[in-house]
């Protein structure tokens, strides 16, 4: 058998292939490119498009693709051939330098929220050099970022690079406060856990309302769900061992560092996890392993759900974005560290994620913020709406002793002063874990767990990177002018602290006093997306933005409208196609199952007047909820009906969340309880018992 060694990363054009590939000096002027973001020269990039080519011919490509990120949610691709004609009437293999570092996309089909007309179509994609090249299926793929003709981002690659260059330029401000002068470069790095559902594939084609939305519209509770604690870290079935099996080798050879597997908490729900990468790169990766997961599935019979609430009452999939900050040097400055000077500079880090995480709790709430993940968030599975910070028993008690001027532990004799002796010491693991946090420390980074199954992690690492830039550079403008850095250090930190401890809650996310308690501390509760995404245009959130140039103000309005428009179009998706299954198949289906056990009681009514009292009951019940779902049924075909009324967008997202939203839970209602009444014969899909049990 083929060792793994072997394999990883074989499809991929990594830095072994280009140091085995291009020459001396074209190599040193790639990496220059790549680790500097120095320009790259036209020779350079024609040197690297022939190495590039050839490899990926030798290894049986035949096209190339330029693989973006627009604001789908999802890559796009166009593929182009390697071939050229020849004069002989022959085909040679070509690939240049120019046809490396930009593409030229329509661009007019894509979301743009008004920054492109229609009938505007040019776009382009441009190379990132900084993400690996890779082969799949037989074709090229070249990450890129993609933008208008104009030059505005439409897509979720530029303003994350923009992004890790701010806090990038902020963080050497400020360590350069510490005396460093040997860091060149800093960068945030995540490890996104990715949780997922498995279901049996023709199962799901039974399902019109999977097929359609990714989603269970209706569905009654099972009799055995997630309640016995027993699926989560338990045996894995050979099914599904053999699905993970196969997807580990598949990311392994696109040199995508896929590191744990296990089952999650719900039936049929499981969870793979990476090994940190560079921010981009791991966005890229997430990307290719939820496109990946999708596909291996269906080789197993299987389709992989990545909606953030396949199935109601049951846990949601989420995503964790394991986020840190770290140099080029090798150094984690979220690392508590085992010197003085390091746990002064950890701590005003740490001070800087706090206050960022609290003046922009809104962004962080909105960069999450999907119709699928409304569903999930404050659902007793995953963190509420409200964005809280977990710091532990440990570096809270730390923060309230700078707070108070107090020496740390009570041993110390004098006041606790940054850059002295007094400080304490942290083990690298000081904190427990919280599942009910939506952002908790946990040892060297920072867990953000509201982000959905589905999302990008771009949107939110956008924001946190954008957030903790500000703050950072806030931090270096007050210092840089102190005349005593280390007095100037501590009364920084203290009043940070000060400021925002209201951000800091060690206690359990779910539990309904929090929300109680969080609203008087005057933290937001931006419950859905509706409420959430008009936020990311409030003033102050559009100067912090637009000053360090992760958008243009232009970018920024629309992105709400983009997102906003994939939120109502979500809904009204799932909306039509919930009247489709009633009118069509549920209505029907307990309409028969009413009609035949009618006949038999008339048929038993002959023999005996009292003998059908059960079926009597039943026939009665089921008419009536026959009644509920047709006028559910009709009032959500009204509201559907008035949604396409609606033109401006804000109303018509609070539409959705306040009429359309709620009409379907009425319809569902009915239904559901239905199910429990008819016969299993009768019933036109597949139940929740065989979909989350049927693998």
């Amino acid at each position: 058998m083929e060792k793994v060694t072997e394999y990883f990363g074989s499809m991929v054009f990594d830095d072994r292939i280009m140091k085995a590939t291009l020459s001396e000096k074209v190599y040193k002027s790639l990496k220059r490119t790549i680790d500097r973001g120095t320009p790259l020269d036209i020779s350079v990039a024609n040197a690297v498009a022939a190495a590039m080519k050839d490899w990926a011919i030798e290894l049986g490509a035949t096209h190339y693709t330029h693989w973006f990120q627009p604001m789908t949610g999802v890559t796009a691709e166009k593929h182009d051939s390697f071939i050229s004609p020849a004069p002989d009437g022959r085909v040679i293999m070509e690939f240049s330098g120019k046809e490396l570092v930009k593409g030229e996309p329509d661009a007019s089909s894509f979301p743009s929220g008004g920054l492109r007309a229609t009938f505007e179509a040019r776009g382009y994609t441009a190379w990132d050099p900084t993400s690996y090249a890779f082969i799949k299926d037989g074709t090229l793929y070249i990450p890129t970022a993609f933008c208008s003709y104009t030059g505005e981002a439409l897509d979720k690659k530029v303003p994350l690079l923009r992004s890790m260059e701010a806090i990038n330029k902020q963080a050497l401000r400020v360590l350069r406060l510490f005396g460093n002068t040997k860091v060149k470069s800093v960068k945030t790095s995540v490890g996104p856990e990715q949780e997922y559902f498995l279901v049996d594939r023709e199962m799901w084609k039974k399902r019109k309302d999977l097929i359609m939305t990714g989603r269970t519209l209706f569905g009654a509770m099972p009799p055995k769900g997630q309640e016995m604690d027993d699926h989560y870290f338990g045996s894995i079935k050979p099914r599904v061992a053999e699905y993970m099996t196969d997807l580990d080798r598949e990311l392994w050879k696109l040199g995508i560092l896929a590191k744990t597997k296990h089952n999650e908490v719900a039936p049929a729900q499981h969870e793979l996890a990476p090994i940190y990468d560079t921010t981009n790169i791991a966005a890229d990766h997430n990307q290719l392993t939820m496109e990946v997961m999708q596909k291996v599935a269906l080789r197993h019979g299987l389709v992989c759900l990545l909606h953030e609430k396949p199935f109601a009452g049951v846990n949601g999939s989420g995503k964790h974005n394991n986020w840190s900050i770290s140099t080029d040097q090798g150094e984690n400055l979220l690392s508590p560290g085992e010197t003085p000077a390091e746990n002064a500079q950890f701590l005003l880090f740490l001070a800087a994620v706090i206050k960022a995480v609290d003046d922009y709790q809104d962004l962080l709430r909105l960069s999450v913020a999907t119709a699928g993940n409304d569903h999930r968030l404050g659902a007793n599975e995953a963190p509420p709406a409200v964005i809280s910070i977990f710091l532990g028993d440990e570096l809270t008690a730390v923060l309230d002793a700078i707070e108070a001027d107090k020496p740390y532990g009570g041993t110390a004799k004098e006041k606790m002063k940054l850059g002295v002796d007094v400080l304490p010491q942290f083990s690298k693991d000081s904190t427990d874990r919280n599942r009910t946090s939506p952002f908790a420390f946990t040892g060297n980074k920072f867990e953000f767990r509201m982000l959905g199954s589905s999302n990008s992690i771009s949107c939110a690492n956008i924001h946190l990177n954008a957030a903790v830039a500000e703050v950072l550079r806030q931090f270096a403008d007050e210092l840089e002018n102190a005349s005593d850095l280390n007095s100037a250090l501590h009364e920084l930190i203290k009043r940070t602290i000060k400021e925002h401890k209201r951000i800091i809650f060690n206690g359990n996310g779910y539990d309904d006093a929090w929300i109680a308690e969080a609203e008087k501390r005057g933290l937001m509760n931006l419950k859905t997306t509706a409420d959430a995404m008009p936020h990311i245009c409030d003033k102050k959130n559009v100067e912090m933005l637009t000053s360090h140039g992760i958008f243009t103000e232009a970018e920024i309005f629309s992105r709400r409208d983009i997102m906003l428009e994939n939120y109502v179009k979500t809904v009204n998706i799932e909306a039509v196609t919930m009247v489709d299954m009633a009118r069509k198949e549920i209505i029907p289906a307990v309409a028969k199952f009413a009609a035949d056990t009618a006949s038999a009681v008339a048929v038993k009514k002959s023999v005996s007047e009292a003998a059908c009292k059960y079926e009597t009951k039943l026939v009665t019940e089921l008419s009536e909820l026959i009644d509920k779902m047709d006028a559910a049924t009709t009032k959500l075909e009204a509201a559907i009906a008035k949604f396409k009324t609606i033109t401006e967008i804000i109303k018509a997202s609070e539409f959705v969340r306040d009429t359309m939203l709620p009409a379907m839970e009425k319809l569902r209602a009915a239904a559901d309880k239905a199910e429990t009444m008819t016969a299993e014969d009768y019933y036109p899909f597949p139940t929740y018992d065989k979909l989350l049990f049927g693998v």
